[in-house]
């Protein structure tokens, strides 16, 4: 097993996370070792091309069983790829690049855009990203803090 850098941040299974180049300040992922790439809930999926270049535009809703503070992106598409799913599913997905900051800490990532609605997280941070100098600890949650109890109630529905 290959030694702990001085730079490696511990995590738990679950941590609030934000995409601060997409205006998305605060949202629930689950951080997850079993996936290869990360996803996020994205809806009105739509592609377009810009300047000859293929570009995507979506809507981010951030939080759990709720359609308030909905973000709309637009970002190029940086691949689409067959993408197994949690059910064994194969399908093709759409794959943006943006950055991510888990526990204070911003990294570059990638991240297929897919219908998360049945799931428990609007994300999931898969070992792709998570291999930029993070160890989960599988035990904990929420090691990078969480944000005011206000907020946190919007993600449960609760204002």
């Amino acid at each position: 097993m290959p030694a702990r850098s001085e730079s490696t941040l511990t995590v738990g299974w679950r941590e609030w996370v934000s995409l601060p180049d997409l205006g998305v300040d605060w949202m629930k992922a689950k951080l997850d070792t079993g996936a290869r790439t990360s996803s996020i809930h994205a809806y009105d999926v739509e592609k377009f091309e810009r300047d000859g270049e293929r570009w995507v535009r979506f809507d981010i809703r951030p939080w759990q069983k709720s359609t308030d503070d909905i973000v709309s992106a637009q970002l190029p598409v940086h691949d689409e790829r067959d993408i197994r799913s949690s059910n064994g599913q194969l399908q093709r997905r759409l794959v943006v690049s943006t950055n991510l900051s888990i526990a204070g800490r911003r990294i570059p990532t990638e991240f297929t855009l897919t219908d998360r609605d049945e799931m428990g997280f609007r994300m999931l941070v898969g070992r792709e990203a998570l291999r930029q100098g993070f160890l989960v600890d599988s035990g904990a949650s929420y090691c990078g803090g969480r944000p005011p109890l206000a907020t946190r109630r919007r993600n449960r529905g609760r204002a």
